[in-house]
């Protein structure tokens, strides 16, 4: 068998933190196993689907690197097949119409309400050996629902859960098709619900593994039982749990989620919000950080934890502040680039801006953080009164005018601004605790820098002399 496994993100919205983790779990799986993976897009909730969700979407899974070998396929695009799988559901007795108003449905509802029963379908367009069935109503159109097993046991072996059963008696008829939109042209396909859509695509993708939030485990059932009125082979399903917010609840689209793309132009990079997304819900003995190939060997469907995870920002930063130490300097100079071009800035020459990578990416959690320490260099600074008071003193003023003149000739690079430093010091009866910190303030509004010779030679000379220039 040839593993498939699928993402189908719906594009109401933005591809959210949860599907994300579910697309990197599905992919990683399909991957360790040598098989496929695959990108549908559930576009039938046509009033909220949107072609720029659709983009964003396809944008965030090319940026995490969740490369897919199928697709994007479109149920929209799929409507006729759907409505050629209802009829033959119909014609096997596993389905049927009914023509309940909304009206009727409510009332329904409102009666089983008031005697103290759960709230079902009650199956009277629902076929049986000698019923009468109501009258059609005229100018109803009818939706199709599933005929469920009255009895039995839904039962099935989940790859996080491990064995669930649910009976058939707490399922009612699921709707598989509503009628299509008012004012369709006439033969327009009815629009799918998810529970058969996803079903009908699956099988027609024949996707062997499906990985998804725990959330549908009440909509498997279902599912299952479409599948073997289908005489179609079931997938192996794994419910992970979800990921909450720092208040418990579930982050969702709705409530709390921060797109995936919004994290990549805060300055994280892909391979630290893999690594993250992947440790909230598995893990693989005490390992932290892993590359994503680590992550391919390692990821057998196995190690899924059954309890939701927590978002932890600061942990999130912690490891992207990983995965930025170990990158090139070259390549985050392209990224700082782009975050200066952002802010309407001009970044400085390449061989500049890699050395300032280079020096300060060890202080930064993200690239927008980088691109601040970068912005000094070229944008006018203005320190804090209070910091100007503390360091800039009358005992340490000389010596910085001092400094100033002899930096107007001198060699402009670390050593060179070195040597100076440590003749003006020498010339004053100064310490470098004394100097340097009155050098970070003027110079870069910063109390805490990395060395500040070699923060200085990163600066244009004629910059600093105009900084310096103020004492």
């Amino acid at each position: 068998m040839t593993v498939r496994t699928r993402i189908a993100p719906s594009p109401t919205g933005f591809l959210h933190l949860g599907t994300a983790r579910t697309a990197l779990y599905s992919w990683s799986y399909a991957r360790h196993h040598g098989g496929q993976f695959i990108l549908r897009i559930e576009d039938t909730d046509v009033a909220r689907s949107t072609q720029d969700a659709v983009d964003q979407i396809i944008d965030a899974m090319k940026w995490l690197g969740l490369d897919w070998d199928e697709g994007p396929y479109f149920q929209m695009q799929r409507l006729q097949r759907y409505h050629e799988v209802a009829e033959q559901l119909i014609a096997a007795g596993h389905a049927y119409r009914c023509w309940c108003t909304p009206d009727e449905l409510d009332a329904m509802r409102e009666g089983q309400r008031a005697r103290g029963e759960k709230t079902r379908y009650d199956g009277r367009w629902r076929p049986a050996p000698g019923k009468v069935l109501p009258t059609v109503p005229a100018g109803v159109q009818p939706v199709i629902r599933l005929a469920n097993p009255l009895t039995g046991t839904v039962r099935w072996n989940d790859l996080v859960k491990g064995p669930i059963a649910i009976d058939n008696e707490e399922i009612d008829d699921l709707i598989l098709v509503r009628p299509p939109p008012e004012g369709s042209p006439e033969g327009t396909p009815g629009v799918p619900t998810y529970n058969y859509a996803v079903v009908v695509d699956d099988w027609d993708m024949r996707i062997t593994h499906v990985f998804r939030g725990d959330e549908h485990i009440n909509n498997t059932p279902w599912q299952i039982n479409l599948y073997r009125a289908l005489g179609a082979p079931l997938p192996q399903f794994g419910h992970h749990p979800v990921i909450l917010g720092d208040d418990g609840l579930k982050l969702s689209k709705r409530r709390g989620a921060v797109s995936v793309t919004a994290y990549r132009d805060s300055g994280y990079l892909p391979e630290a919000m893999l690594n993250y997304l992947a440790r909230l819900g598995w893990s693989h003995g005490d390992d932290e950080l892993f590359t994503r190939e680590q992550m391919v060997s390692w990821f057998d469907g196995s190690h899924l934890a059954k309890s939701p995870a927590m978002w932890d920002p600061a942990k999130l930063a912690w490891v992207n502040a990983q995965y930025l130490k170990q990158a090139t300097p070259e390549r985050l100079a392209g990224l700082a680039a782009a975050q200066l071009a952002s802010r309407g800035m001009v970044a400085p020459e390449p061989a500049s801006l890699v050395a300032a990578c280079a020096l300060y990416k060890d202080r930064c959690s993200t690239v927008v953080e980088l691109a601040d320490w970068i912005e000094m260099m070229f944008v006018d600074v203005r320190p804090r009164a209070e910091d100007l008071a503390e360091l800039v003193t009358d005992a340490v003023k000389p010596a910085l005018r001092a400094l100033r003149e002899r930096l107007t000739d001198a060699p402009w690079d670390k050593a060179g601004i070195a040597a100076q430093m440590k003749a003006v010091l020498g010339e004053h009866q100064l310490k470098m605790p004394q100097l340097a910190p009155a050098l970070r303030v003027l110079v870069c509004a910063r109390r805490d820098t990395p060395s500040i010779d070699a923060v200085l030679a990163l600066f244009p000379r004629d910059t600093v002399l105009a900084r310096l220039a103020k004492v």
